[in-house]
């Protein structure tokens, strides 16, 4: 028995039902899809259309959004270095309890630091964790500016925007990477395809 933290008189707890169990329950593997990119990349519209197939695939999935989480969770964080950090984490702590009940989460997030990343990362096995990096261009990201963010941040309204005046921090070695193609954007359905792909391949979608 340990404590963890600076907690004390707190124990971990072994239960009857285990994460293998669940996945044959359900037939599937969890997994946590950590969808990453510049605001405007196209990241909650590739989580929704995700979320949909794996439905209609008879498969449980479930969204945590960056601006939803916001809302309940993470409310009391603004957008400082270190509340980003903080936002990450928790979130990572979540979608490791979704994986670990056997659903494919999938989370939607800027993320822009490639350490709170990867220290999402650490929480799981390697195989579990599945990066997908949206690469779009950051003219084609602000082109498309759908919450005017980017117009606001122009303007100097908003300090410390990603991809203006903070640094967004690529993945090096993200699992899947979603890019033009000759100049164009994949489409909701092609962005899909790539990473249902790769769940299928790696066996994601069936149980052990």
């Amino acid at each position: 028995m340990s404590t963890v933290g600076n907690s004390t008189n707190i124990f971990w707890n072994e239960f009857p039902v285990g994460k293998l169990e669940r996945q044959k329950l359900l037939n599937q593997q969890g997994c946590v899809v950590w969808i990453t990119g510049l605001s405007g990349s196209g990241k909650s519209t590739l989580a929704c259309s995700l979320g949909r197939e794996l439905h209609s695939r008879g498969k449980l999935s479930y969204i945590l959004d960056g601006d939803n989480l916001r809302h309940g969770l993470n409310k009391n964080l603004g957008f400082a270095p270190e509340d980003r950090t903080e936002n990450i984490r928790r979130v990572g702590e979540v979608a490791k309890l979704f994986a670990d009940a056997g659903l494919i989460c999938v989370a939607s997030l800027i993320s822009p630091y490639r350490k709170d990343r990867d220290a999402c990362r650490a929480m799981l096995t390697d195989t579990e964790f599945i990066e997908v990096f949206m690469n779009m261009p950051l003219e084609v990201c602000e082109g498309r500016d759908p919450k005017g963010l980017y117009k606001l941040a122009r303007a100097g309204k908003i300090k410390g925007f990603t991809g203006i005046d903070d640094p967004y921090e690529a993945p090096l070695n993200c699992e899947i990477e979603i890019r033009q193609k000759d100049g164009v954007c994949p489409t909701p359905h092609e962005m899909t395809g790539q990473v249902v792909t790769y769940l299928e391949e790696k066996g994601y979608l069936q149980a052990e």
